[in-house]
């Protein structure tokens, strides 16, 4: 398995899909994955440190695990199927062990709630992984700096209001 590191959630510059953005740890190796707004947003506001005046979903869901004793010991993207990414939630209960179905995106805001580790098996992280360094041709590093520096520019200017329904980019 292949431990990785929340870099960011971008805005797609073609799809105007947001796609958070998990890192190799160790690594300039990225792993893409697109997301809905709802889960961006969620994931954005963690990110940007901002805590609503009341529980979001995300939240909702931490609190009852914490209440219940529960521990999200990691999570796991686990598989790829025609396009979709599969995930699980490992969580303890006791002296029991649960592995949870999930999407990506929904596991990801729990991780970063919880502070527990993201993962991705082997196969799903080869198949789909992107070197953001490293060798490449020139002509492509030029491409791709750029358009990396516009997702960077942007990120950097992300507000968890960017994501409110009913506004557009």
């Amino acid at each position: 398995m292949v431990e990785l590191e929340l870099q960011s959630v971008i805005l797609d510059p073609v799809s105007k899909s947001p796609v958070v953005i998990l890192k190799k740890k160790d690594s300039d190796e990225v792993l893409p994955i697109w997301i809905g707004n709802f889960e961006a947003q969620g994931i954005a506001m963690k990110l940007e440190n901002y805590e609503p005046p009341r529980p979001m979903t995300y939240d909702l869901l931490k609190n009852i695990l914490t209440t219940l004793g529960a521990f999200v010991e990691r999570i796991v993207i686990n598989d790829l199927k025609e396009g979709t990414y599969y995930a699980q939630i490992h969580l303890i209960l006791g002296n029991n062990r649960y592995v949870i179905d999930s999407r990506p995106s929904d596991a990801i805001n729990l991780a970063i709630r919880t502070n527990a580790p993201i993962f991705a098996e082997d196969k799903v992280f080869e198949e789909s992984s992107i070197p953001m360094g490293g060798e490449r041709e020139e002509r492509e590093e030029r491409k791709e700096d750029e358009e990396m520096k516009k997702l960077k520019e942007w990120l950097e200017n992300l507000r968890p209001e960017d994501f409110e329904k009913g506004e557009s980019s």
